[in-house]
């Protein structure tokens, strides 16, 4: 008899969770970030006027091969901003305005950026997935 309620048992709590478990294993990224009301074709022209490309890599932008600054290859795929943001518009936007309020003190300098061109700028890095 106890053997019988031992494999009613895996039949009933066990095998449902093993069957499970595998489904858990794989899961879809979330999509890229985007901002929504900016114009990433502005954006590039923005980018090369601030000349964000004396210290960054950045695909697309003439003459964008600095070494200062991290590549900003793939920039829309990345987890964070500055290794303390989590990646979405606002934040990456607010870093562009405002650098040395997220990491006082970093190479990144304030270029005194508007909220407007900040928006342009960080749709044209996420085009970059």
């Amino acid at each position: 008899m106890s053997r019988r309620i031992a494999d009613r048992w895996f039949l009933l709590v066990a095998l449902p969770l093993l069957l499970a478990v595998p489904g858990c294993a794989h899961t879809d990224p979330p999509p890229p970030p985007e901002v929504r009301a900016g114009r990433p074709d502005r954006g590039a022209t923005l980018i090369a006027q601030y000349g964000c490309g004396s210290c960054h890599t950045i695909p697309g932008i003439d003459r964008a091969d600095g070494l200062v600054g991290p590549p900003l290859t793939r920039f829309g795929s990345r987890s964070y901003i500055a290794g303390k943001l989590v990646n979405n518009a606002d934040n990456l936007q607010h870093w562009i305005t405002d650098p040395q309020s997220v990491v006082p003190g970093n190479a990144m300098p304030d270029l005194g950026v508007s909220p407007i061109d900040a928006q342009d700028i960080a749709a044209y890095l996420y085009t970059l997935d």
